[in-house]
């Protein structure tokens, strides 16, 4: 049986909806927009997880030396990978659902709350924290983007105890040699200042022995004098 004009018409634009909507959904698996996809077939609908790339990125974060965070806006960690849970020190159940200023010391609590209200979708940095364990760590946190719930965080938190413990050797070797210098330069002021006396107290006995030889050839001249005229009276 034939088909019409009209029938072939709306059998084309049917085609190309469902074409659309093929290459619609392909687009979003390409772009990691989607988490699964639903498949009609014999058995009815069928979900299937999109994990050929989720797979590899989760096994990436489980097993990676830095810690890995997910943060609410009030600060509630919804997600860390077993990293982060050895950084505080605290069992992996406990740490997930619990605050992470429950790790930060109170101060440090304070600047992690003035950093998060300055964050943007456009706009990261770091913030270098020390938490209750005495530990330090470098926080490098981002915005998640809007179609994973933009309105909380990801955290990389980095142990830097050893360069921080290193960075404050050294500012206690600098502050050792600042002293040491100062030292030096007062030790040296106080040398030229004994050399300057020393010199000052030379040039005044040699003021007062070239005044007191003059003084003393003033003297043998008058007594020369006195003894030529002793002799003349004496004749």
């Amino acid at each position: 049986m034939k088909k019409t004009k009209e029938e072939i018409i709306i059998e084309n634009t049917e085609l190309r909806s469902r074409l659309a909507e093929i290459e619609d959904a392909l687009a979003a698996i390409r772009n990691g927009e989607v988490d699964a996809i639903m498949v009609s077939g014999n058995k009815g609908e069928q979900i299937y997880s999109v994990s050929s790339a989720e797979t590899p990125y989760r096994t990436f974060i489980e097993k990676m030396s830095e810690g890995a965070v997910t943060l609410t806006k009030e600060g509630t960690i919804i997600y860390c990978n077993p990293r982060f849970a050895d950084i505080v020190q605290s069992p992996y159940e406990k740490v997930i659902g619990s605050s992470i200023k429950r790790f930060i010391t109170p101060n440090d609590s304070s600047k992690l709350d003035n950093f998060l209200a300055q964050l943007t979708q456009d706009k990261h940095d770091v913030l270098i924290v020390t938490l209750t364990n005495t530990l330090y760590l470098r926080l490098s946190i981002h915005f998640l983007p809007p179609y994973l719930q933009g309105d909380n965080y990801i955290l990389i938190a980095t142990d830097i105890s050893d360069l921080k413990k290193k960075e404050n050797e050294l500012k206690e070797i600098i502050g050792k040699l600042v002293n040491h210098i100062k030292a030096l330069r007062a030790l040296r002021i106080e040398n030229i200042d004994n050399t300057l006396d020393v010199e000052g107290r030379k040039n005044k006995l040699e003021f007062a022995n070239d005044k007191l030889n003059k003084e003393i050839l003033k003297l043998n001249r008058l007594v020369v004098k006195l003894k030529l005229k002793q002799k003349k009276n004496s004749i």
